[in-house]
C-alpha cells in the first residue's frame, strides 16, 4: 500500500480527501501545518504528497520549498491544492516546486484519478 502525505489544515477538507484516498488504497498520513508536514516527509517518505497552499504559520508554497530544499529534493511530487485559483497562481505553485495543481472544491469522486493523471504526466 503507497503511502500518502496530506498537508490541509481543515478538518473537513482533510477528512474528505483521507476518505477518497484511502478508498483507492492508499494509506494516508495528516498533517495540519506546513512545519508539521515538512517533519514527516523527511520521516515517512510519502509516495507523494497533497499540499494545501493556505496553511497556518508557513504556507504551502513555503513548506514546498523546504522539501525541495530537503534531500528529499524533487523524488518526491508535490501536488497543491488550493481555493486560489487566479491568473499566475498555477505559475507561482509550479515555481514553488509542486508537481501538479487541484482546485477547491474537490470532488471526492472523482480527485484520485486527478490526482493518478498528474503523477502520470510527470513519469513520462
Amino acid at each position: 500500500m503507497k503511502k500518502v502525505l496530506v498537508i490541509e489544515d481543515n478538518k473537513d477538507n482533510l477528512k474528505l480527501i483521507t476518505y477518497a484516498l484511502k478508498r483507492s488504497g492508499y494509506e494516508v498520513v495528516a498533517a495540519e501545518t506546513g512545519e508539521e508536514g515538512i517533519e514527516l516527509a523527511l520521516r515517512e517518505r510519502p509516495a507523494f504528497i497533497v499540499m494545501d497552499i493556505a496553511l497556518p504559520g508557513i504556507d504551502g508554497l513555503e513548506t514546498t520549498r523546504r522539501i525541495r530544499a530537503s534531500d528529499i529534493n524533487d523524488t518526491i511530487p508535490v501536488i497543491a491544492i488550493t481555493s486560489h485559483a487566479m491568473q499566475g497562481d498555477r505559475e507561482r505553485i509550479v515555481a514553488a516546486g509542486c508537481n501538479g495543481y487541484l482546485e477547491k472544491p474537490i470532488d471526492p469522486l472523482t480527485v484520485v484519478a486527478t490526482i493518478q493523471d498528474i503523477l502520470k504526466v510527470e513519469k513520462e
